[in-house]
């Protein structure tokens, strides 16, 4: 996280803020601020002036920005962003693909009056808090560095968390009691106490729903949409009308020095310093489900439509290839009824990183991440998985469809 801006002591609480603040003393995100008052050019360091053509208030000028901006050592997985009430207001969604998709956040903060508009030439987008104006951008920045730092694998105790908030597929939480079961007349649902875990799962669901539709009709709204865009209500899936394929799918990669350790989406860190050899990114993880999906339409595997042989593909990001197999199970009028996948490794250690890759491949895919099943294992020393030349993963997929489709 790098930040531009006019009052960088803001940001020291940062550090000691709870998980956010382990997070940094643990090295799992780093913060340096940048101050463009210390890049302005006069005696005075003077960093805004009036506006041509008059009005109120004073506008930032460029150059100290530029030159700030300029210093900042720039990572190969870059995203400027610049804090502005003019922007697209943040969303979930932002914060889950710029922790996913992104090494270095720069962050643009804005003061006084505005910033020149040559200084948004800088920015790939513009974030706003929502429809009101601050002082500056110094909060919305810590707003924004607070709910990524989060999604950062290891930041939070259990990752499992982060894939049913609010927010996380459009749908509300859920609520949530503790002990006492009951508390000034208040008691706890019979249902939580039941221990029948598919009827705590239904609950939940139409708790989820109903929440959403009192609270946020315009979550709600949108959540049909998608439910509709899918070919079918979730509800439906259980009508005796459906019809329904199974795909499988397999993949094994080997393990090389010199390549990057890619599974579900994220990169991981081998003990070994290996990676998986392929001529895109070779995410096996990834692989297999878009195998197993292409087999549930009975339309080859892969390599029959990604041919390792073009050029196009070489070094493709395999999240990006999902969308592209998912739009193929969406035209042909099927919907995801649910993913399981296995992957089979010695090392490293993948349960700290599986909430991270339900996540990226819910999103991708359009689903809820209760939709999406990830599981590790490893081949107890036995066979090329066991030996470490390599890592695989199995793959089965459910579609599903109302009765009257075609084919």
């Amino acid at each position: 996280m790098d930040v531009v801006s006019l009052a960088p002591e803001s940001f020291a609480p940062l550090a000691s803020l709870g998980v956010i603040g382990r997070a940094f003393n643990a090295g799992i995100a780093e913060l340096h601020t940048h101050n463009p008052r210390d890049h302005a050019s006069d005696r005075y360091r003077k960093v805004d002036d009036q506006p041509y053509g008059g009005g109120a208030g004073m506008v930032l000028k460029p150059e100290p920005v530029f030159a700030a901006f300029e210093s900042i050592p720039v990572l190969e997985r870059r995203r400027v962003l610049l804090l502005s009430p003019q922007g697209q207001p943040l969303r979930q969604a932002d914060l889950q693909r710029w922790a996913r998709e992104h090494d270095q956040l720069v962050l643009l903060c804005g003061h006084y009056e505005g910033f020149d508009e040559r200084i948004r030439s800088l920015a790939d987008e513009e974030v706003s808090l929502g429809d009101f104006v601050l002082t500056g951008g110094e909060l919305a920045a810590m707003v924004l560095i607070n709910g990524v730092v989060r999604l950062l694998p290891g930041t939070v105790g259990c990752a499992e968390s982060l894939l049913e908030e609010s927010h996380s597929a459009l749908l509300l939480e859920h609520p949530h009691y503790t002990r006492p079961a009951e508390f000034r007349g208040l008691a706890v649902p019979q249902v939580l106490r039941s221990g029948d875990h598919g009827a705590i799962a239904r609950w939940r669901a139409q708790q989820q729903q109903e929440r959403t539709k009192r609270r946020r009709p315009d979550l709600h709204r949108r959540w049909r949409e998608q439910q509709s865009a899918a070919g079918l209500e979730a509800t439906n899936l259980q009508d005796g009308g459906m019809q329904m394929r199974i795909g499988n799918g397999y993949d094994i990669h080997r393990l090389v020095p010199g390549r990057p350790l890619i599974l579900g989406g994220q990169t991981l860190e081998h003990p070994a310093g290996l990676g998986l050899d392929g001529h895109s990114d070779a995410d096996v993880l990834v692989h297999a489900l878009m195998d197993a999906l292409l087999g549930a339409l009975s339309l080859g595997d892969i390599g029959q439509h990604f041919p390792p042989d073009e050029e196009r593909w070489r070094g493709a990001d395999s999240l990006v290839l999902l969308e592209q197999v998912m739009a193929l199970v969406r035209e042909r009028g099927w919907q995801v009824v649910n993913v399981d996948t296995v992957v089979v490794a010695e090392r490293p250690k993948l349960r700290p990183h599986i909430a991270a890759m339900r996540a990226a491949l819910s999103q991708r895919m359009g689903l809820n991440p209760d939709q999406v099943g990830i599981k590790a294992t490893t081949n107890e020393t036995l066979g090329p998985t066991g030996r470490e030349e390599g890592i695989a993963c199995h793959a089965v997929a459910l579609l599903g469809r109302s009765g009257d489709g075609n084919g």
